[in-house]
């Protein structure tokens, strides 16, 4: 149900190795956070260029139900963001994994992270 090939956080943010930059992350919410949120209307998320620091708040998701925070899982500088959810913030809705990732960091070297969970693991921590 959830990518093997991501690493999760119990926030519901989700990881990916490497990102598009060299050596960076790309992070985004998971399904099952996007399903919680309902349908996201504004996404409001770091700059590039911003230091961030693992378990922060680095941004807001907005929907038509709730604002939540948005977490960074590691500690580095932000090196992208998804410009595209300015104008289509329900692509984190339809495409979580894919088109509506968030941002990317470069990983402070020796940088703190928060405890990343396997597919599995995750998928223990929503059931439950």
């Amino acid at each position: 149900m959830y990518p093997d090939d991501l690493k999760y956080t119990a926030e519901h943010e989700w990881v990916r190795t490497p990102g598009e930059a060299a050596g960076s992350v790309r992070i985004g919410i998971t399904d099952y956070a996007q399903d919680a949120l309902g349908d996201i209307v504004y996404v409001q998320l770091p700059d590039v260029g911003a230091s961030v620091t693992a378990g922060g708040t680095v941004g807001e998701l907005e929907s038509t139900k709730s604002v939540s925070d948005v977490y960074s899982p590691v500690s580095g500088e932000v090196v992208a963001r998804n410009e595209s959810l300015d104008a289509t913030p329900e692509l984190v809705n339809t495409d979580p994994y894919g088109a509506g990732w968030l941002f990317e960091v470069a990983v402070a070297e020796g940088g703190d992270t928060v405890e990343l969970l396997d597919a599995a693991a995750y998928e223990q921590l929503v059931s439950s």
